[in-house]
């Protein structure tokens, strides 16, 4: 249940970044939505306010859910269906708000805000909306000599220069700002805001180290058996996953027991377990 709660407010936040304040900038971010407010501009004037992002956004995704049908099967389409309907259904009823289209960095900061985190729900909730993300892996099972990504970021930036030659530089010097602050919120809705660090710790009193460290933070410890290739001499290997916060704890612990220990702290992209994030139900 809590997936598709996830689901129905991202959509709903995407939606609202693409109707409310994209569209009445003329703020172009790539994807199948930057078509779209492109398309609405340029057809302002034979189509009362321009053809709705809606009607775009269903023109460009049916023949690609058709294409995918035939060309990955059912499986493949049936987690991005869903999404792309809410999509769809949210620019098709929520009004469009007026922005002051002087307020180019406010619209970026808080259209890719809206975004992001639209993003992020979406993602989060094993769902996806198709567009250029789809459309990218199709071109990749013809193409495989270039990376999907690659293939992701060329459609993306070839939506981006059209909306330059339709809207000028100025407001897609700021569609940058948004595309930046867009990535910022996904990866912050994605993997929260606690960071983590894996620990490697090398010392030869690591028996020593562990209970104390087990006991004090309340945090677990994998060893494992290593060996010196310069020195030949058998010994372990503690690693310890820490919560950014407890990294000064840990150095100072270790370096209490063993002055001459040595550590290796890294980033952690996701951590999922007992202490940290639990699994999304």
């Amino acid at each position: 249940m809590k997936r598709y709660l996830y689901l129905a407010a991202g959509t709903f936040l995407m939606a609202a970044a693409y109707k409310s304040i994209y569209q009445s900038v003329g703020m172009v971010t790539g994807g199948f939505s930057g078509i779209g407010v492109i398309v609405n501009r340029v057809t302002g004037g034979v189509w009362a306010g321009g053809v709705p992002l809606w009607i775009t956004n269903v023109t460009l995704n049916v023949p690609l859910f058709i294409a995918a049908f035939y060309i990955e099967g059912k499986e493949f389409i049936k987690n991005t269906v869903t999404g792309a309907v809410l999509l769809t259904l949210y620019l098709a009823v929520l009004p469009a708000v007026p922005v002051d289209a002087a307020d180019y960095l406010l619209a970026a900061v808080y259209g890719g805000a809206a975004c992001g985190a639209g993003i992020g729900l979406v993602l989060k909730s094993g769902f996806t909306t198709g567009g250029t993300d789809m459309l990218g892996v199709l071109l990749h099972r013809f193409f495989r000599q270039y990376a999907l990504a690659s293939i992701i970021q060329v459609l993306d930036m070839a939506v981006i220069i059209a909306g330059v030659l339709v809207f000028g530089m100025s407001v897609s010097l700021y569609a940058i700002i948004a595309v930046y602050v867009t990535a910022l919120v996904t990866d912050t809705v994605l993997e929260g805001t606690k960071q983590a660090r894996a620990v490697w710790i090398i010392s030869d009193k690591n028996e020593q180290i562990a209970p104390v460290v087990m006991e004090k933070m309340h945090r677990g410890i994998t060893r494992f058996p290593a060996s010196g290739v310069y020195t030949q001499q058998e010994k372990s290997v503690l690693l310890c996953v820490v919560s950014i916060k407890q990294i000064p704890y840990l150095k100072e612990i270790v370096m209490e027991i063993d002055e001459n220990s040595f550590l290796i702290v890294g980033d952690v992209r996701e951590v999922m377990g007992n202490g940290f994030v639990q699994k999304l139900q």
